[in-house]
């Protein structure tokens, strides 16, 4: 038995047709989005030029190394407050809204793919903080993969802010109720992941988004 079947990890080939999936896949949309992408980027700055186009921020990606998000920017900047947000949050643009509602906003996440600190599918990449609340057993399974733009527990919580909305302390709420379900969601996709899996995690995700 190879030191890799012994951990329960997937066989290096495997691993190898994923990352050049999201190599094409990245490569060419961003190529083929480019002029809607130029365009956004132009909304966000008409609708507040006292920002920059893109919001980044540190995730915890792989093996537990920081890196460096990228979405189109929906918030003013330099927004206090808390890391999660609800609908109605004052602190969101009006392209920004819309931004958020669409998942337009985490196009930029395509070159994060790219350059290889992402997967197209894998568990959403927290701040340090929440990555620090994820019950122990199941952080390091978790952070065994890339982090993706979208998994199972993506659209499961599509609607996410608008829970929050509803919560009386939308943080608490985040903490106590949603984080440890995604946990447990992230832990479930990384031990049954495959190929044809994310293939219907992506179909899944672009059938949620146009659903709205």
């Amino acid at each position: 038995m190879t030191n890799r079947a012994a951990a329960g990890m997937p066989p290096a080939t495997r691993l190898d047709a994923k990352r050049a999936f999201d190599v094409i896949v990245s490569g060419a949309t961003l190529a083929v989005l480019s002029p809607a992408l130029a365009v956004i980027a132009a909304l966000v700055k008409r609708d507040d030029p006292s920002g920059p186009v893109l919001f980044t921020q540190e995730r915890v990606g792989q093996g537990g190394m920081p890196f460096r998000i990228h979405k189109f920017r929906t918030m003013r900047p330099d927004s206090p407050g808390l890391q999660v947000t609800s609908d109605g949050d004052p602190r969101v643009t009006r392209i920004g809204a819309f931004l958020r509602k669409t998942k337009l906003d985490e196009l930029p996440q395509l070159w994060d793919v790219l350059v290889g600190r992402m997967s197209l599918v894998g568990p959403r990449p927290e701040v340090p903080k929440y990555v620090g609340l994820w019950p122990e057993q199941l952080r390091d399974l978790i952070l065994s993969v890339r982090p993706g733009i979208t998994d199972p527990a993506s659209v499961r919580w599509r609607n996410e802010s608008e829970e929050l909305a509803q919560a009386a302390d939308p943080e608490a709420h985040y903490v106590e109720v949603l984080l440890p379900q995604k946990a447990a969601m992230y832990a479930e996709y990384v031990r049954t992941r495959s190929f044809w899996g994310d293939l219907v995690v992506l179909i899944r995700t672009v059938s949620a988004v146009g659903r709205g």
